[in-house]
């Protein structure tokens, strides 16, 4: 069983509604699981790709995935990292802890900001794959005629067991799906975005950019 089969299985239950007052899992349990299925079309799964989206929404800009916030220590009881996962965002669990306030802002979970069991194994690529670029840029040419360019680009990234970091870049790491495109003259531009993009756990690529 794939983590898509199992998404899209969710996609069409009527048995758990992450909307539903007094049903409600942690939101990046779903981003998790919704994100590995390609964003199967469900109510929970537009609502995740929606709080995964106003995450990097200036301002602040936050983490996408915030992993730590998904109780992924709680089920065991599965095999595989796939099955365990599925259980963990969707299914009912006797254990209160999981009994979290309503969507869309769920109380943190006082973790550390990792992921709280080993997710070393490749079943959580798909975890690691996302990457956020959050980029300001200006070129003018000067009255004297030199072409001024200035740019900051910061890069976000995942690390083995989910943790996030931030760290220097540059236009040029920019992935061919960012809209980023300064004419080859020196034409006045502006560019200020933010850009994620991810591979489901098939290896399907998958992008955002929000512009402001």
């Amino acid at each position: 069983m794939t983590l898509r089969s199992l998404a899209a299985g969710f996609a069409a239950s009527t048995v758990v509604s992450l909307a539903a007052p007094g049903a409600a899992y942690p939101v990046d349990c779903a981003i998790l699981l919704c994100l590995a299925g390609g964003w199967p079309a469900s109510a929970e799964c537009a609502h995740a790709r929606a709080v995964f989206i106003a995450r990097i929404t200036p301002w602040p800009v936050e983490p996408p995935l915030q992993i730590w916030n998904c109780p992924m220590h709680a089920e065991f009881r599965r095999e595989t990292p796939v099955e365990r996962l599925f259980d963990i965002a969707f299914r009912p669990s006797p254990q209160p802890q999981l009994s979290l306030p309503a969507l869309p802002f769920p109380a943190p979970i006082p973790v550390v900001d990792q992921a709280d069991i080993d997710i070393s194994d490749p079943a959580y690529d798909f975890a690691r794959s996302i990457r956020v670029y959050q980029t300001e840029y200006r070129r003018h040419r000067s009255s004297d005629g030199d072409c001024n360019t200035w740019s900051t680009v910061r890069l976000g990234t995942y690390g083995e067991q989910g943790d996030y970091a931030w760290h220097r870049s540059s236009v040029a790491s920019l992935p061919p799906a960012s809209s980023f495109s300064p004419s080859s003259d020196c034409n006045d531009y502006y560019f200020r975005s933010v850009f994620v993009d991810w591979k489901d756990y098939e290896g399907t690529y998958g992008f955002e950019e929000v512009r402001y």
